[in-house]
């Protein structure tokens, strides 16, 4: 049977026009829980002014994203044993590069709104044909555009991404992998979008995105991709091919 640990769970507070601080919570708990028990732990015996985001539980919607002794996660799926020690203090932070709305809760809207510039959508877009009467092998060439259905929109990226933190106007990962998972070819209007300063040359190959990606999207490499698709373009209207 695991023993218990006892942990101190230093969150992030910061209200409106209030100034931000840490307030320590001591508790004991099981290593082998999720951070985001911990955390509605503390809202519920200690703390009910405590403000955080979740809802799936199970790393489906995104909601729980947070920093986690300094490291994007999402708080539902992430061990206590994975990121503190038993004695130890576990940190839990808002994601950076997004204004704080409330404690650990972050104002996503501007990174929508970039996703919508790209036009991105969960799903490839199928025909009313195909729904009833779905394919029974896709062409190869679909195959890299499947990939980004799996991208849950939390924000991990644009949060670890170096980028973001100085230049607030780049678009970021998870809106340029969504072009790519879009294509340039399939969509040449996306051109004018992410071929600019704030576009996909803004990228300086961190590849930090990708490390803290829980859905295995790979946006760095998406952005590489990007990058070549976008030269290709520039060359087709150099030489005039279509």
């Amino acid at each position: 049977m695991t023993e218990n640990w006892k942990i101190t769970l230093r969150v992030y507070r910061q209200k409106e026009n209030q100034a931000s601080h840490f307030d320590d919570f001591q508790m004991e708990v099981n290593p082998d829980e999720y951070v985001l028990d911990a955390v509605e732990r503390a809202w519920a015996f200690h703390d009910r002014t405590l403000c955080f985001r979740h809802a799936c539980h199970h790393s489906t919607c995104g909601a729980c994203g947070m920093r986690l002794n300094g490291v994007e996660k999402l708080a539902c799926i992430t061990l206590i044993r994975d990121v503190t020690n038993n004695g130890a203090t576990l940190k839990v932070e808002p994601l950076r590069n997004f204004p704080v709305a409330s404690d650990l809760a972050v104002d996503m809207g501007s990174f929508y709104r970039k996703m919508e510039s790209v036009t991105a959508r969960a799903v490839l877009p199928v025909t009313e044909a195909e729904i009833e009467n779905p394919p029974s092998k896709w062409d190869a060439d679909d195959s890299q555009y499947l990939r980004l259905s799996d991208c849950i929109e939390c924000g991990l990226c644009m949060s670890a991404c170096p980028i973001m933190a100085t230049t607030p106007e780049y678009l970021g990962p998870a809106p340029l992998a969504a072009a790519q998972d879009q294509g340039l070819k399939r969509k040449p209007e996306l051109l004018s979008i992410v071929d600019g300063e704030d576009g996909v040359w803004r990228c300086h190959s961190a590849f930090e995105c990708t490390a803290v990606c829980p859905s295995f999207v790979d946006p760095a490499r998406r952005i590489m991709n990007l990058r070549l698709q976008v030269v290709d373009m520039r060359l087709r209207k150099l030489f005039g091919k279509s």
